[in-house]
């Protein structure tokens, strides 16, 4: 099954849609002014994402995986969780980190996220490599790609620390040993539950990553405090221009490492999954796992790679993290 693509204007704004019933044909239409239109090659289609991202800072993929699909990842997405729930604290073994905090509001051990939980759970491995990836990334970073973020995002219902401050993923990237953070890096975010407005869905600027790196949110941890719009303002964004990304399961949001982007906590009583998975040019980068090789999905070796944690060689654990970035943490400093 070929990813489908299409566009649609949605709020005034454009994502790639979902495709409208086919046509008795079998063949998949678009609906335009009234009518009914055959979609366009899958070439062109691709094109336009390409447009889209480089244009906006940000794209969705309507139905990149399906319920089955789905279905099997957040098992697997569950699996990770009742693991990180054995440890007492953030937990690190060389690239396998699982972010566990005892939430003050939640009154119960909750687990935030896991990075590179693949060397976990194979489902896990298999869908981060899976053709269908190469179909939408190739267009953008060719055959050899590598692959730097591995996370899996939990906002649990009730817990304090469910939001992230507006913030630019270069932040976050070794810039000696990745280049071309603009046009030679995709993060994807894989909507495993459903992303809306209530529990906390992204939220992007649109065009902001044509301003270059902003410095936004470096006071201190992204899970604390605020953005406040006079923060965006000077920065010369528009708060009010942030687009509220909410998906369905199996959606995909595409976005640049500059665009400015963060969410709100969840304050819905429903579960919010989201597995984010960053690719980089195998060329333009000295860190990652492959996840292509001249377009061959490629599995984890023996070892790992160093992808954002530099000190894996100096430090590979296993070892724990006390969380000391919390509100409460801060206040006992003091």
């Amino acid at each position: 099954m070929r990813t489908k693509v299409y566009r649609s204007d949605c709020g005034g704004k454009r994502q790639f849609a979902p495709p409208s019933p086919s046509g008795g044909n079998g063949v998949s239409v678009l609906e335009r002014g009234g009518r009914r239109s055959r979609a366009p090659p899958q070439k062109e289609r691709m094109s336009e994402l390409v447009e889209e991202l480089y244009r906006e800072g940000y794209a969705i993929v309507r139905g990149f995986f399906g319920p089955a699909e789905i279905a099997e990842i957040a098992a697997a997405a569950d699996r990770v969780y009742a693991e990180g729930l054995r440890h007492h604290a953030t937990y690190r073994h060389k690239n396998l980190l699982l972010e566990v905090l005892d939430d003050p509001q939640a009154r119960r051990r909750v687990v935030l996220q896991a990075h590179w939980s693949a060397w976990l759970e194979p489902v896990l491995e298999r869908m981060r490599r899976a053709p269908r990836y190469l179909e939408v990334l190739e267009p953008f970073l060719g055959r050899d790609i590598k692959q730097i973020t591995h996370q899996l995002h939990w906002k649990p219902p009730g817990a304090k620390y469910t939001f992230y401050r507006y913030h630019q993923d270069a932040r976050f990237r070794n810039a000696q040993a990745v280049r071309n953070l603009l046009y030679g890096t995709v993060n994807t975010g894989l909507a495993i539950d459903a992303q809306t407005a209530a529990n906390g869905a992204l939220r992007v600027i649109p065009r902001s990553h044509l301003r270059g790196y902003l410095g936004l949110s470096e006071d201190g941890t992204i899970m604390t405090g605020s953005t406040p719009d006079a923060a965006l303002l000077r920065a010369g964004l528009d708060p009010a221009a942030a687009v509220t990304c909410e998906m369905a399961p199996g959606d995909l949001l595409l976005w640049t490492l500059y665009t400015v982007h963060g969410s709100g906590p969840n304050l819905s009583g429903q579960e919010r999954r989201f597995m984010i998975n960053s690719y980089v040019r195998a060329a333009d980068s000295e860190r990652g796992e492959w996840a292509f090789r001249d377009g061959v999905s490629t599995p984890l070796g023996e070892e790992p790679q160093i992808c954002k944690y530099e000190q894996l060689r100096e430090r590979p654990g296993p070892f724990y993290i006390e969380p000391d970035w919390t509100e409460e943490a801060q206040a006992t400093k003091h």
